[in-house]
């Protein structure tokens, strides 16, 4: 029986909203540190309200590196629940 399983329907609902909510919260960080760390690496022109052609291109880049790494960082930590699930749960610590 999983943990789950012993819970009510109610406290399995309020579990799961507490679970959205949490993700909802991570990913508006995540969001929000990536729009502060590529604004303050690349936009150095206040002088216009839209942005110059070299400040658009270092954003997308920055946006296109933080994307590729989150990704690659997923896939990393998947690998390793990964090889950890199949060894029993020993991997960690030894």
């Amino acid at each position: 029986m999983s943990g789950m399983d012993m819970l009510s329907q109610a406290e399995q609902r309020e579990l799961q909203g507490r679970m959205e909510k949490k993700q909802m919260k991570d990913f508006m960080n995540m969001y929000s540190n990536l729009v502060q760390r590529c604004f303050n690496d690349c936009v150095t022109d206040f002088t216009s309200k839209s942005l110059l052609g070299k400040e658009e291109g270092c954003v997308m880049r920055c946006v296109d590196k933080f994307l590729k790494s989150s990704e690659r960082l997923g896939e990393r930590f998947q690998e390793q629940n990964a090889a950890m699930a199949q060894q029993g749960g020993m991997g960690v610590g030894r």
